[in-house]
């Protein structure tokens, strides 16, 4: 059985999975979730809460995720068997996160960029297995070391195939429609995996392009655009700070709407360190390995209200006002228009929520997976 994380040593907010048994079960939980969250993005897609492009891209940075978490389990499927420096175990922030630490993310990057070369000097599948079956059968010893080299070449020809999860996802842009006047509406997209945080998160922002030429086939523009964002792409810079550092740097380019998604903490009574509620709601819960997790989506918005024309000697520049919330005590602090936070969770543990109706979780949307993928929705 899996132990508690209440037992280890709470010095650090790193915790490095050194049971065999515990990481698959980690890793099966992340194809759980990241299976389930398609279904997520399509409820939220259906209730307008997204675009069917938003929900499209979304499942994109999804299925990064997925390929990603499936290429790490491969990495450490044998590595804790090894004695020596061999030895390798995948370490989580299970803290504020549930997620694999920011360097764990890095490496995978370091891991992918040279996996070709990684891959002409290893032994082929077949090679191995065979190999594998003579100790076997020839000398009765458990092969942990073919274990570990075919593992590792699963690894890389895992990340050879790429479309992986990043620090850092360049930013890229589709076409939404066009406007009045000869522009152009572009829904830019990007991510990143936040060091701090150590969670991923996705950026959102619709402009429209009041350039000569379209933003994606213009050397000069969009270039400058993806280096702009990625520099502003930090957790601690308020949404309405970026999208006005944007609104000035680029007079042809107008940002509308910005949004940025937040994919965790992921919470579980046999990986993390929860407090208050969402502990007690898990530890009563005692689901099963599949249904023992919930994972937060937190969506912070901002929206332009209105435009101001700003009148020069010879041009006209035009300015983004946008709004804040109003009624929040904390808008203009929070510098958006909204945020609106989420939890997903499978039904075991929303039926002790339902019944704790502890009120810090009353104001949440509750998205409820079911094990075949319907998803209920609640608040």
């Amino acid at each position: 059985m899996v132990s508690k994380v209440t037992d280890l040593d709470l010095t650090t907010d790193h915790k490095a999975l050194d049971d065999d048994l515990a990481a698959r079960r980690y890793f099966a939980k992340f194809e759980t979730i990241t299976r389930l969250l398609s279904g997520v993005a399509g409820e939220m897609e259906k209730d307008k809460s997204l675009s069917a492009m938003d929900a499209e891209v979304l499942e994109t940075y999804i299925r990064a995720i997925s390929w990603s978490f499936q290429a790490l389990s491969l990495k450490y499927l044998v590595s804790g068997r090894l004695d020596g420096i061999g030895q390798k175990h995948l370490t989580i922030d299970f803290h504020e996160s549930g997620f694999p630490v920011f360097q764990e993310i890095v490496t995978m990057a370091n891991d992918a960029a040279q996996a070709e070369k990684h891959l002409t000097t290893m032994a082929g599948e077949a090679e191995l297995k065979d190999e594998m079956v003579r100790r076997i059968v020839g000398e009765r010893v458990v092969p942990t070391k073919l274990q570990y080299a075919l593992s590792q070449r699963l690894y890389y020809e895992a990340l050879l195939k790429g479309w992986l999860f990043f620090a850092q996802m360049h930013p890229e842009v589709e076409f939404i429609s066009d406007v009045s006047g000869g522009r152009r509406g572009y829904l830019v997209h990007w991510a990143v995996y936040d060091s701090q945080l150590n969670v991923p998160v996705i950026y959102l922002m619709e402009v429209v392009d009041s350039g000569r030429k379209a933003l994606p086939r213009d050397e000069t523009r969009w270039p400058a655009v993806q280096a702009h964002l990625l520099a502003q792409s930090v957790g601690a810079l308020k949404l309405l700070t970026i999208a006005k550092g944007f609104d000035t740097d680029f007079d042809d380019l107008h940002p509308k709407r910005l949004r940025r998604i937040y994919l965790g903490p992921m919470y579980s009574a046999a990986f993390t360190l929860q407090t208050g509620a969402m502990r007690e709601v898990l530890d009563e819960a005692k689901a099963g390995p599949g249904e023992d997790w919930a994972l937060a989506w937190t969506v912070e918005e901002l929206v332009s209200e209105r435009v101001e024309v700003e009148e020069g000697w010879f041009s006209r520049t035009e300015r983004e006002v946008f709004r804040l919330d109003p009624f929040a005590a904390q808008g203009a602090e929070t510098g958006a228009t909204r945020i609106t936070r989420s939890l997903i969770l499978p039904q075991r543990p929303f039926q002790v929520l339902a019944e704790k109706d502890p009120e810090g979780f009353r104001a949440l949307r509750k998205f409820v997976v079911g094990k075949e993928g319907r998803v209920l929705v609640y608040g």
